[in-house]
C-alpha cells in the first residue's frame, strides 16, 4: 500500500507484509524505474534524478519482490521512490533492507511501514520538482514467541559510514513523534503501547 504525496512527488509512506515463503522467490530483478501508470500527469520522470547526485531509492525494495514478476516491475515505479544519498542508499538502508529479509526468515513474517519524513522546507530536483527528503524512517512488527515486538529506525539522508545497524535500533514511538503518523492503530491499545513503547533487543537476531 502506498500513500503519494502529490506536490513533492514522493511517497509520504509505503506499507507490506513480508513473508517468509515470499523472501524464497525466484523472479529476476527488473532494474527500470517507471512512471506510475495510476498518477496523473505530469508526474515523475526517470530524468528528473539524472545527473542530480541522487540515487533513486527505494521505499519497498525491490528484493522483497522476488516472489511476482509483477510485483518486482511494479517496485521500479517512481512513486515508491525518493532522491537518496547514494551513500545511504547503498550502504546502511541497504544493510536494513537484508536484514529484514532475514528477520522474515526467522519469524515467518513482518509489517513493515516505511518512508521519508515530510517536512514544509524540502529542497527539490529535476523539471518536475520532486521532493529530497532529510530523513527517512522504518518501523517493522513482528510476533516472536507469541508476543508482538517492534523496532523503527530513523536515517539522516546521508552516509553513514560503519555505524552498525543495531545502534540505529529506536522504539516505534520515537518514529512517530516525528512522523506525526500512528503506524499500527487498529491494534488493541494493550498490544500496540507496550510494543510501540521499547525495543525488545532480544527479538531482534544481528
Amino acid at each position: 500500500t502506498v500513500s503519494y504525496n502529490k506536490d513533492l512527488k514522493i511517497p509520504n509512506w509505503v506499507a507490506w507484509e513480508l513473508t517468509r515463503k515470499e523472501t524464497e522467490g525466484k523472479a529476476e530483478r527488473y532494474d527500470k524505474f517507471l512512471p506510475d501508470p495510476d498518477l496523473p500527469e505530469p508526474r515523475v520522470e526517470h530524468s528528473d534524478y539524472t545527473r542530480s547526485g541522487y540515487d533513486r531509492g527505494h521505499m519497498a525494495p525491490a528484493g522483497d519482490m522476488k516472489w511476482s514478476a509483477k510485483a518486482m516491475r511494479e517496485s521500479f515505479y517512481l512513486s515508491n521512490i525518493c532522491p537518496q544519498k547514494p551513500g545511504l542508499n547503498r550502504g546502511i538502508w541497504k544493510d536494513l533492507e537484508e536484514q529484514a529479509r532475514l528477520w522474515a526468515k526467522e519469524n515467518g513474517s513482518l509489517l513493515i511501514v516505511t518512508g521519508p519524513v515530510i517536512t514544509d522546507d524540502l529542497k527539490r530536483l529535476g523539471k518536475n520538482r520532486v521532493g529530497i527528503p532529510k530523513t527517512f524512517y522504518k518501523v517493522i512488527c513482528t510476533i516472536t514467541n507469541g508476543k508482538p515486538e517492534g523496532v523503527g529506525f530513523l536515517f539522516d539522508n546521508k552516509d553513514y559510514g560503519k555505524t552498525p545497524l543495531k545502534s540505529m535500533m529506536i522504539p516505534i514511538d520515537s518514529v512517530e513523534k516525528v512522523t506525526g503518523i500512528d503506524f499500527f492503530p487498529s491494534l488493541p491499545d494493550s498490544i500496540e503501547n507496550p510494543m510501540e513503547a521499547y525495543v525488545n533487543d532480544g527479538s531482534w537476531s544481528f
